[in-house]
């Protein structure tokens, strides 16, 4: 068993998950960070104002970043056979559904949901 795993997040220009507009992903090993990276990501898609109301994100500010397609290459070292924890299935589910759309395998990850794990912990106050 390793102690090593990357945590991911994502963010969407609108309801549709496939339309990433931002991904980040820290590797931490034994308790710490080890390296991190961050894009932004041109969705292809409109920006709903809710979604930018969220995260701040707009059309404007991906204009020439990569689509993510192009990212793929940058992922897959990163993701690839390792433990990559998510908070909720939102960020699980985008990163299928962007996939889906340009027609790119999965990428193979052992997916942990951490939102899962902090139910079956010790509940406040009691945790403290």
């Amino acid at each position: 068993m390793t102690d090593k795993f990357v945590a991911v997040d994502v963010e969407t220009a609108n309801p549709d998950l496939a339309s990433i507009c931002q991904m980040g992903a820290v590797t931490f090993a034994g308790g710490q960070p080890i390296s991190t990276w961050q894009s932004l990501v041109d969705p292809e898609d409109y920006f709903d104002p809710w979604n930018v109301a969220i995260h701040g994100i707009t059309e404007e500010a991906v204009a020439g970043a990569p689509n993510f397609k192009a990212l793929v290459p940058e992922l897959v070292p990163r993701l690839a056979e390792r433990v990559v924890v998510c908070h909720t299935p939102f960020d699980r589910l985008a990163f299928g559904r962007a996939a889906e759309k340009y027609g790119i395998p999965p990428i193979p990850c052992i997916r942990l949901d951490s939102s899962k794990v902090v139910r079956r912990g010790p509940h406040w106050p009691d945790a403290f």
